[in-house]
């Protein structure tokens, strides 16, 4: 069965055919960074709009890269929660209109769940149950996954995402959009224990995340605290370029190790689980997917990290989880509604 997937949850345009669930026959992304650039951040109102533009051209470009015609389609998937209400219903409105018109199964995915299959595209099928972890712009989760569509959140962020917070620590070091990825580079060469970045624990047991607090002595080792009028004492310009390297290895350093600490809870937690899958845009950073490899390796699982195509908001993801949960008998009519938020 070819499947057609839809993802349209933030500022990415992105359309994919995967086959079966696993082969991924084509893979079309139109990220937006260049029309949020200059705002620092996704502004939803211009994200809708590129998307209204962008939903049909790129699903052309999908059909034809998979060399198939809308007639072959069996089944079409959308993600249509969480993300920005506006643009969830360009891609919800675009998903139900094809469905309609060729009389094919419609399936809703939940899209911080379909990141956790993009580690499963293109490879063989891992042992269940399995621990999950989602990092990005704005999620990060742990959850207990008795297959890839019966699972359960055990600890999320309480505030802050992880990806949000690297973009605001990227903000501060006069770091252009997208945040993340710059951060990165310049924490290459830097020393990871030159500042001491607190990590949150939220308690002996918490599986959930916290990056508030991080965020902030991170403004203040740029900046320094501010006075009583709010005015700080230095910026990013007073630091050497070591020194912000130094600073951004270290604000790196502090994220990994929040995340490694909170999956080893739910390792000991759910100590049946032998499997790994991670997901999202943060799985994209290499120290993230270094550390990810030595945790996997020193707890004996099975670690599935996406393909670096896969770690950014993708249609290939959304496809192969629709035909999983169309072979476990879940289907929608075209009363599906796009939800801005997620319950679960």
């Amino acid at each position: 069965m070819l499947t057609l997937g839809i993802e349209t949850s933030c500022d990415e345009t992105a359309a994919a055919i995967v086959e079966d669930g696993v082969s991924v026959r084509s893979s079309v992304v139109a990220s937006q960074h260049e029309l949020h650039a200059e705002y620092g951040g996704v502004v939803p109102e211009i994200a809708s709009r590129a998307h209204v533009e962008r939903i049909v051209p790129i699903v052309r470009l999908a059909l034809d890269g998979a060399g198939v015609s809308l007639g072959d389609l069996g089944s079409i998937g959308v993600g249509h929660r969480p993300g920005l209400i506006g643009p969830l219903l360009v891609g919800v409105s675009a998903a139900k209109s094809l469905a309609w018109t060729l009389g094919i199964p419609l399936i809703g995915v939940d899209h911080v769940h379909a990141h956790l299959y993009a580690g499963l595209l293109g490879g063989d099928r891992p042992a269940f149950p399995a621990l999950g972890l989602v990092v990005s712009g704005g999620h990060s989760s742990i959850y207990r996954m008795d297959s890839p569509t019966v699972l359960a959140r055990l600890g999320a962020t309480i505030d802050d995402a992880v990806g949000e917070a690297f973009d605001k620590a990227a903000t501060v070091l006069g770091l252009e959009h997208p945040g993340g990825p710059n951060l990165e580079r310049l924490a290459q060469g830097g020393d990871p224990k030159s500042h001491e970045l607190p990590i949150s624990r939220l308690g002996k047991d918490s599986l959930d995340f916290s990056f508030s607090g991080l965020k902030t002595a991170m403004l203040y080792a740029v900046r320094g605290r501010p006075d009583s009028s709010g005015h700080f004492p230095r910026t990013h310009e007073d630091h050497s370029e070591q020194a912000r390297r130094d600073l951004a290895s270290s604000f790196q350093h502090a994220c990994i190790s929040a995340i490694t600490l909170k999956l080893a809870r739910a390792a000991d937690a759910n100590p049946d689980c032998r499997t790994l899958l991670t997901g999202g845009g943060v799985t994209a950073n290499t120290p993230l997917r270094d550390a990810l490899r030595a945790f996997a390796e020193e707890r004996g699982l099975d670690l599935r990290l996406p393909e670096m195509r896969f770690c950014v908001d993708n249609g290939a993801m959304i496809a192969g989880l629709a035909h999983e949960r169309l072979c476990a008998g879940i289907e929608d009519d075209l009363t599906l509604a796009p939800v801005p938020t997620t319950a679960c």
